[in-house]
């Protein structure tokens, strides 16, 4: 248990980093899943369905990420880190492409439970992974000096 402990204070950042990561994740993922729905259900066209419903997803999970998950690191101007943000979604966007295609038209698993397992399950997991690490590789980089130092290293007291 001891060593469980000190595990999680020295990687404690990361730990609070990864939870605010998935909350701001769940919520574009609401917005993903109900918007691609909306439109799956109104156009029948999965493939632009699931690329407008990323676009707008992708524009709340910025936001989130930037301003509550990643508050603590460098800020490298908001055009370059909007424009990376925007490049590794459309990477985690063909993840999830790819494997609504391959379900869709290569395994023929076209009715909608099989299309939302393939977008939003495979292809999500896939992508969040993905995601996460190049969030903090390239778009978010290096946690400021400052807030490294005035973190408590005693979160739970």
């Amino acid at each position: 248990m001891r060593a469980l402990l000190a595990a999680y204070y020295r990687l404690g950042h990361l730990v609070r980093e990864l939870m605010k990561f998935g909350v701001v994740g769940g919520f574009a993922f609401v917005v993903d899943v109900g918007l691609f729905n909306l439109l799956l259900h109104a156009t029948d066209k999965p493939l632009t369905s699931k690329t407008i419903s990323t676009l707008v997803a992708t524009t709340v999970a910025y936001l989130g990420n930037r301003h509550w998950t990643f508050r603590r690191r460098s800020r490298s101007g908001v055009r370059r880190e909007y424009a990376l943000f925007f490049l590794l979604n459309g990477v985690g966007l063909l993840i999830a492409l790819a494997c609504l295609a391959i379900s869709h038209y290569l395994l023929d698993f076209t009715g909608r439970l099989a299309d939302n397992i393939a977008a939003n399950v495979v292809g999500l997991a896939l992508g969040t992974a993905f995601r996460f690490w190049s969030y903090r590789r390239w778009v978010f980089p290096e946690l400021l000096p400052e807030a490294a130092v005035s973190e408590d290293p005693h979160p739970l007291r």
